[in-house]
């Protein structure tokens, strides 16, 4: 009783200064009108239903419209939520669940699951208005705090913007399906320091980091004013001038090449390296316990992922079905080559190979998927794949390091690779869509080499930030209350050390 009490302090106290720190980082926002800014987030109902300045005095005053939804879209979006859901609980916690050993597999689902519902209210809390509203272009405003605003004058639910102009979804669908991606990312951080870093740590670091490295990474690619705002090119350059920072470079990202997976898997070699390698590694089997509960969170990721990607287009439109088949080739493609590289290395082909192929694929083709064609997800997923592959048997075994579930070798390599290879594929020559220009209203591209310098810039922006947030954090939470536990504890296993059960009774 007195250890929890202890935590629960440690806790709020950490919880305090996040929320003074986030409260700061409004102030330093850079100079956004508080008449004004509300109006920016994403793509408000004031803008859609805005009532021309010479209006008389009565319809000014009268009661702003309600703003066109289209069902299908909205149908789809509360789908593609759900589906980003089933990819976490149970999809990661099946997929890591089975490649810890049997005392530990409680404590990992433990992590991601609290660790889900903890960065849902967060971002509730502050998470949304940080990285979708107007203030910076490293970090939001305060405006949709607690979710406020999101219901204008005469109740009706404020309007987010898609990818098409007068195109629109609610804000609250728009958060919520945002909250996922916010949600899902942390747990991936998880399994680099699997089977020996403390349940209160964990909380701790995922509060921090969550604040102070995902928030602002989603801020500078995702955040903008939504296509309506590009009329000319001088309306165009001030919606630009008011995005994030590597929106405003150029760079793509779909669906989360650089939010997500390179954010995470930075976090994750941070954490393994600073925590240290689990007792016996190198020296003593750490097999996984359960290989098919692996290729069942692998099948249930890749269900769920279709959600994650094809969602990311905000709509149920024609253009969806580019980003599905792309989706389904690239990971079809990354097993079989990571199946047939691991076959030609080691001399069989394994199911945990096939399953990290699926989930390295997924990974690979996230921040490509809308912007290139078919075979070019093809080559991605191979790409991917293969090198995934290299990096978990070769480079792991190089360096070192004890990554336990291969968190930087799959997300952050697949990342990195995804991201880099959407600028060649993106190339209309490759079969890729080139770049929308909204006020021409055609498709144009900048060439390979500039495209690939962008996202290399993208690449390179997340590896250092979230990298020093990381660093910074464990520091602060190892003085808080320590990363890891002891060795006794470690040798008993976490789920009875930390949480008094087991998952399998003989």
């Amino acid at each position: 009783m007195k250890k929890f009490v202890e935590i629960s302090r440690k806790l709020l106290l950490v919880a305090g200064v996040v929320g003074l720190m986030v409260g700061a980082a409004d102030v330093f926002a850079q100079d956004a009108a508080s008449a004004s800014s509300a109006a920016e987030v994403v793509a408000p109902a004031a803008e859609v239903a805005a009532t021309p300045e010479a209006a008389a005095p009565a319809e000014a005053a009268a009661a702003p419209a309600a703003p066109e939804f289209n069902k299908g879209d909205i149908a789809w979006m509360l789908t593609s939520t759900l589906l980003v859901l089933f990819m976490v609980l149970p999809g990661l916690a099946l997929f890591y669940g089975g490649m810890v050993r049997a005392k530990n597999v409680l404590s990992l689902s433990m992590q991601i699951f609290v660790t889900f519902c903890l960065i849902s209210i967060l971002w509730a809390v502050y998470g949304y208005s940080l990285a979708f509203t107007s203030g910076s272009p490293f970090i939001g405003g305060l405006d949709r705090l607690f979710l406020k605003g999101m219901l204008d004058a005469a109740g009706n639910l404020t309007a987010a913007a898609t990818f098409s102009k007068g195109i629109y979804i609610p804000e609250y669908l728009y958060a919520a399906f945002q909250m996922t991606f916010a949600a899902l990312t942390p747990c991936l951080i998880v399994g680099a320091f699997a089977e020996r870093m403390k349940f209160s740590a964990v909380l701790i670091f995922m509060v921090l980091w969550f604040t102070f490295a995902y928030l602002p990474i989603a801020h500078m690619v995702w955040f903008w004013a939504g296509p309506d705002a590009y009329t000319t090119k001088e309306a165009a350059d001030a919606a630009t001038a008011g995005a994030g920072y590597i929106f405003q470079m150029g760079a793509l990202d779909f669906a989360g090449g650089t939010v997500v997976h390179i954010n995470a898997g930075i976090a994750g070699l941070v954490g393994c390296l600073l925590i240290g390698k689990r007792k016996g590694y190198g020296t003593q089997s750490l097999a996984p316990h359960n290989v098919p509960f692996t290729m069942i969170g692998a099948a249930l990721l890749w269900v769920g992922w279709f959600g994650f990607n094809v969602g990311s287009n905000l709509e149920a439109n024609a253009f969806a079905a580019q980003v599905f088949i792309n989706t389904f080739l690239a990971t079809a493609a990354a097993v079989l080559a990571w199946a047939f590289g691991e076959w030609a290395i080691r001399g069989k082909p394994t199911m945990l190979g096939a399953a990290s192929g699926a989930v390295a694929g997924l990974v690979a083709i996230t921040p490509a998927c809308g912007w290139v064609g078919p075979m070019g997800s093809i080559v991605i997923g191979v790409i991917g794949g293969f090198v995934c592959m290299l990096a978990v048997l070769k480079l792991k075994a190089i360096l070192g390091y004890d990554d336990s579930l291969d968190v930087f070798g799959v997300h952050c390599i697949g990342g990195i690779l995804g991201a880099l290879l959407t600028g060649v594929f993106n190339s209309p020559d490759l079969g890729g869509t080139g770049v929308y220009d909204y006020v021409a209203g055609t498709w144009g591209f900048s060439g390979i080499g500039t495209q690939v310098w962008i996202q290399a810039k993208a690449v390179l922006i997340t590896i250092f930030w979230s990298g020093l947030v990381s660093l910074v954090a464990y520091k602060l939470v190892d003085v808080i209350v320590g990363l890891r536990v002891t060795e006794e504890l470690e040798t008993e296993g976490l789920d009875t050390a930390e949480h008094g059960e087991r998952a399998y009774h003989s």
